[in-house]
């Protein structure tokens, strides 16, 4: 079996390098693009959510919501199912979910340095050489981001690769023979415990979106039906969890047994912590009293709601620009762009997001013409807490049902 998997930078004759071998193989070339759409079908999410797991940086609701590691389990899961082609060139970010125990699929990364990145760039798009180095940058954040995310290492850290061709220095003919010549070594043979180990990727996978589906978020290995499930975490009532990941677990078709353990990270600061999806998980205080929301903030993390905050309606529409949560909790009375304002904007570019009016300033007249502008809720300083969640919970059922 032949399986190469390339993980390239741009602009630096890469996808030269990739159909070269794909010829000199007669293998087909597989992108992320089949990869997310297979995911997608798996587990029910969009597209766009499962590449946003992929190409963008990690949402301020993850803690809340895993839906990072939910994308990611099936991304898995999708990769295993290709991984049983012959023979096969993966080429996309995909690539770097592929775990050293899978020892016949030879990963290989292509870059160059910034010099020779650049003149390819102009001789491709034209513009400055500014342009270059601003796209560049681009191209490249997106790909620190992923490999930081999965693997806590820099993309062309080679540990994390079997061949690193660097183009400033190597023809596309040349670099194309060294992945075929290497890929006719034995070392990076199939053999049956190699294949047997793609068996165990896609069942390890399965264990994680399982969990991640329930709330919980660990590490999962997995070998010849036996789940291996670490937890990173600290946690109080530790044999408590581990029940209940082992039963989540063993209900996973092919696992016949589960085994549990804490890792090197279990003793550090950070305390485990499981999402309950009944909850609103995704929601945005906007309020300049610092300190008041700050609390508020506090409190409801406290009944398992997840909220991040900003200070003034600026903000929060510049938040939004790379976020969307569920709810908004929005005072009226903050300086520059006050709240009615941002209820219109937010009503106008962003339907989806329910809109609670919690302001101690109001009058009838403002609760009306907020009600017309389409907020969810109008509700004065000081509010009951409880009424306040309850609130919130409404809502996010309404938000919620309209998500496919």
């Amino acid at each position: 079996m032949s399986i190469a998997s390339f993980f390239t930078s741009t602009h630096c004759l890469a996808d030269q390098v990739v159909n070269a071998v794909c010829r000199a193989l007669g293998a087909e070339k597989v992108g992320d693009e089949p990869i997310i759409e297979r995911a997608a079908t798996l587990s029910g999410l969009s597209k766009d959510k499962i590449a946003r797991a992929i190409f963008e940086k990690t949402s301020v609701f993850n803690k809340f919501t895993y839906e990072r590691e939910k994308a990611v389990a099936y991304l898995k899961i999708a990769l295993g199912e290709c991984l049983k082609s012959d023979p096969l060139v993966l080429d996309g970010f995909c690539g770097l979910l592929v775990g050293k125990s899978l020892s016949h699929v030879m990963k290989v990364a292509v870059t160059a340095d910034v010099k020779f990145r650049v003149r390819q760039y102009l001789a491709e798009k034209g513009g400055t050489e500014k342009d270059a180095l601003r796209a560049l940058h681009k191209d490249d954040e997106s790909r620190i981001l992923w490999a930081e995310y999965l693997t806590k290492r820099d993309p062309w850290n080679p540990e994390l690769h079997d061949i690193l061709l660097p183009m400033d220095k190597l023809g596309v003919d040349e670099a194309a023979a060294v992945v075929a010549e290497n890929l006719s070594k034995s070392v990076v043979a199939s053999t049956p415990e190699s294949l047997a180990s793609v068996d165990d990727f896609i069942l390890a996978a399965r264990v994680e979106a399982a969990l991640a589906e329930k709330g919980h978020a660990v590490g999962v290995a997995a070998k010849r039906g036996v789940a291996f499930v670490t937890i990173n975490k600290h946690v109080l009532l530790l044999s408590k969890l581990e029940e209940e990941l082992r039963r989540i677990a063993s209900k996973v078709p092919g696992v016949t047994a589960v085994e549990t353990k804490v890792g090197s990270e279990f003793y550090q600061a950070d305390v485990y912590r499981p999402v309950n999806f009944e909850l609103p998980s995704k929601v945005l205080l906007v309020d300049d009293e610092r300190e008041f929301v700050q609390t508020l903030s506090d409190r409801l993390q406290m009944r398992d709601m997840g909220s991040t905050v900003v200070f003034d309606g600026e903000q929060a529409l510049e938040f939004l620009r790379d976020e969307e949560p569920d709810v908004m909790v929005l005072d009226l009375k903050m300086p520059g762009i006050d709240g009615m304002e941002v209820l219109r904007r937010v009503k106008r570019e962003h339907p989806a997001i329910e809109v609670i009016i919690l302001t101690g300033h109001g009058s009838e007249k403002d609760r009306a013409a907020c009600m017309e502008a389409g907020a969810f809720a109008y509700l004065q300083k000081p509010v009951d807490i409880e009424k306040l969640s309850e609130t919130m919970r409404q809502a996010y059922a309404k938000a919620r049902g309209r998500v496919s």
